[in-house]
Formats: structure tokens, C-alpha cells, sequence
């Protein structure tokens, strides 16, 4: 886990309600290339560690006999099985525990997946885990935002959320270190998986990047809804400020565009996949 940092419960307490509407989308299409790369067939079981509401399990569900989602955050569970009654997904069902609780007498899986939620566990003994879940040839899949820097778009139509500015108000009112639960990330959070996945035992490694690109329109309540989804601004950290600071934000926002409407480009979706030997 980050340096420094204990994890708690109150990580993301309070942000269910606003991940799937603050969260920009995965690249449309990310479940298919996925289901391609790893040659998946409507067989076997999917687990998903810390799934919160459901935005990858979901649409991953259908290439599975069975998908269980795991999250401590009970909100987070409760929201992804509203989702799945809305889509009707009927072969998940989700399971109150932490990475580390694992396995949890779960069973075996082909696959497992961690959508940006990897560097909150205790990385080492959570892949080790992870490994022994699986089936001889199941992966281990890793999906994220493309953080490499791609060649400069065409400029957007409408004003870019003043990302920046917002992280500078949420420090104004929670101080220079990020916050993240009780605890604070000096640090930030640890990177290099590959190292780790492979210290682990994995092998046949593959990376996959899944093309975005397009524009969307944002409101402020969009924005909004992102800065509560984040577990460095999430609403109990705010107190009984939390009102002066959404009054702030709203504030900011409406000067930055007075119309009510902002644009966003979708990012790609990068794909990394390891496999369990079969021997």
C-alpha cells in the first residue's frame, strides 16, 4: 500500500452516488477488446476487485458464466446491483471485502480484474493471492485511463473543466496533502504493476490500447458529481464545510463557463494482461 497510509473504510464514503455520472467512461468497446484478447467464451467465472459500482463488471458479465464483484464499500455494492437490475445482468452478484480478505473462499476464476484499484491494496500479497485464484492459463487484467501522452488534438468546441482550479479549492479547504480516508497520501499512490504482477509469477504479458477520442458535453453538475466521486475530495472529508465548499465550487465552475456546458475527449483505455502458467 502507499507509503505511509493505512487504508480505511471511509476511503470513498459517501461517492457511490456520483461515480458513474463524475466518472468519465472506459473507451467504448474496451469489454470486447478484453473478451479478444484473453479469447473468452461465455465460460468460467470473472472476479473484479474492487468493482465499486460496477462500470467494468457489468458490460465484462456477459462473457462469463458467473462475475462477482468485490469492494469494501458497501454504497459502492449496493449501487452496482441497482445497475445490474437497470441492464439486467443476472449472472453477478457482489461480495462486502477488501483485496487483502481475499480469497475469501470465493473459489476459482478465469479471470480477475483490477480497474484502477490495484495500487490500493497491498500489492505484492494481493497478486500472490490473486495467482492462486486462478484457473492454469487465467489472466490477470489491469484496465486503466491511457496516461501516455498521445499526439495533440484538434481543439475543443467548448471551455475544458478547470480541472486544476478545482484541485486547488479542495486543497484551500482540506490542506496541501491529498487526503484519502483518514490517513493522507505524502506519496501519492504506488505505479510500476508490471513489476509486481510479474514478482508474483505471471508471464505472457499483453498490452492492448482501446481508441477514444470523441467529445462530450459536461454540465456542472457533472463536475461536481466527479470532484465527490474522487477519494481525495470525497463529501466526509469536507464536514461541516461541505456545503460552503460545494457553494464554492459551483461558484467557480459558473465563471469558468456561464453557459452551463463544458467539453471533455474521451481518453483511450489501456489493457494489460498476464497469465497464470499453465504448469
Amino acid at each position: 500500500m502507499p507509503e505511509g497510509w493505512e487504508w480505511d473504510r471511509t476511503l470513498f464514503q459517501g461517492s457511490a452516488a456520483y461515480y458513474e455520472r463524475g466518472r468519465l467512461p472506459y473507451a467504448p468497446g474496451f469489454a470486447d477488446a478484453l473478451a479478444e484478447a484473453l479469447d473468452l467464451d461465455g465460460r468460467g467465472r470473472l472476479l473484479d476487485v474492487g468493482c465499486g459500482p460496477g462500470i467494468v463488471l457489468l458490460p465484462m458479465a456477459r462473457f462469463f458464466t458467473e462475475a462477482v464483484g468485490v469492494d469494501p464499500d458497501e454504497d459502492m455494492l449496493a449501487e452496482a446491483e441497482r445497475q445490474a437490475g437497470r441492464r439486467g445482468v443476472t449472472n453477478a452478484r457482489w461480495v462486502a471485502a477488501r483485496a487483502e480478505d481475499l480469497p475469501a473462499g470465493l473459489g476459482e476464476f478465469r479471470v480477475v480484474v483490477f480497474a484502477q484499484s490495484f495500487h490500493w491494496t497491498d500489492r505484492d500479497r494481493v497478486a500472490a493471492t490473486v495467482l492462486e485464484m486462478l484457473e492454469p492459463g487465467g489472466a490477470f487484467a489491469h484496465i486503466s485511463d491511457l496516461k501516455d501522452p498521445l499526439p495533440e488534438p484538434p481543439p475543443l468546441p467548448l471551455t475544458a473543466p478547470p480541472y486544476d482550479q478545482v484541485s486547488d479549492l479542495v486543497r484551500r479547504y482540506l490542506g496541501p496533502v491529498r487526503r484519502a480516508g483518514q490517513g493522507m497520501l505524502v506519496n501519492g499512490t504506488p505505479n510500476r504493476e508490471d513489476l509486481v504482477i510479474a514478482g508474483a509469477g505471471f508471464g505472457n504479458f499483453q498490452r492492448r490500447v482501446v481508441p477514444a477520442g470523441d467529445v462530450v458535453t459536461r454540465t456542472t453538475d457533472d463536475i461536481v458529481a466527479w470532484t465527490f466521486s474522487r477519494s481525495d475530495s470525497a463529501p466526509h472529508l469536507f464536514g461541516d464545510r461541505l456545503n460552503d465548499f460545494e457553494r464554492d465550487l459551483r461558484a467557480l465552475l459558473e465563471r469558468a463557463a456561464p453557459d452551463d456546458r463544458f467539453a471533455e475527449r474521451l481518453p483511450a483505455t489501456e489493457i494489460r494482461t498476464w497469465r497464470k502458467p499453465r504448469a
